[in-house]
């Protein structure tokens, strides 16, 4: 079974994200290579899909959006997320993958 791969650094979890913007719904598709997949309807213009994702996944996991950031990746489909305040079981519980 493929899992989504979280790495911890103080009170900061990390993972990739595999993004597929322009899609008919923002939705998680599961976990791809270690990665979360998500669709989400935005177009990938002037950082609308980044936002997209930041927004979907704090809603997901119940944070606020400002402990959720792209680290790395903005033009990429490959985003790496970070979000703070969360524990590696949590979000993987929350997110339900």
């Amino acid at each position: 079974m493929n899992t989504l791969q979280i790495q911890r650094i103080d009170t900061d979890c990390y993972f990739k994200a595999k993004v597929v913007p322009a899609s008919s719904r923002t939705v998680i598709v599961g976990v791809l290579d270690g990665m979360l997949k998500i669709r989400v309807t935005a177009a990938p213009e002037k950082g609308k899909a980044n936002q997209s994702v930041i927004k979907f996944l704090a809603k997901k996991l119940g944070i606020n959006k400002q402990a959720v950031t792209i680290t790395a990746g903005p033009s990429s489909p490959i985003k790496h997320i970070c979000v703070s305040g969360l524990a590696a079981n949590e979000i993987l519980e929350r997110l339900n993958v």
